[in-house]
């Protein structure tokens, strides 16, 4: 029987980077750690908010589907820069994001520490494999047949044009 490992550390290095960028000593190890997944929940418990807000005024959009595929934390002596890559930025736009950052400065006593958030658009949201769950887990939770989920997701990936691996490959091994 194979051994399971975490597919995120089993890359890191070779086609992925962390999504942490900091150094502490092994004694406050821990509390970075939690102030990371603080920061990472009251991200998106905040784009939820807004979203079932715009959800209100726009029955357009999907309150269930964050849109959020990956939050990059970087911290330093002085600044913590943190990066949300979005699949769709009408989630975050400037108003929100002040608010946002003052929430932030709020909840984490950053007093002497200036916070920087970015936010980086997904060029093909379909594409991305957590936005694709994402939908995918959207859909069967509105009670959606998972043969027709599973089709829409498949159409908006081939939409997106992405390639799986084993595609990759054999357009390498024909060049």
């Amino acid at each position: 029987m194979g051994q399971k490992i975490n597919p995120l550390g089993f890359r890191l290095g070779t086609t992925q980077d962390h999504h942490s960028l900091w150094f502490a000593q092994p004694k406050n190890y821990s509390e970075g750690l939690e102030e990371d997944q603080k920061i990472r929940d009251s991200i998106k418990n905040y784009v939820q908010k807004n979203r079932q807000k715009n959800v209100q005024k726009n029955r357009r959009i999907d309150s269930d589907l964050s849109g959020i595929a990956r939050i990059e934390i970087q911290k330093t002596i002085d600044l913590i820069k943190i990066r949300i890559y979005l699949a769709f930025p009408i989630v975050l736009k400037e108003s929100p994001m002040a608010a946002l950052q003052m929430n932030l400065k709020k909840e984490f006593h950053c007093v002497n520490r200036k916070l920087n958030i970015t936010t980086t658009r997904i060029a093909k949201p379909y594409g991305n494999p957590i936005i694709l769950a994402q939908y995918i887990a959207v859909q069967l939770k509105h009670r959606v047949p998972f043969r027709k989920a599973m089709k829409r997701a498949i159409e908006k990936t081939k939409k997106a044009k992405i390639k799986s691996d084993k595609e990759k490959t054999k357009m390498d091994e024909m060049d």
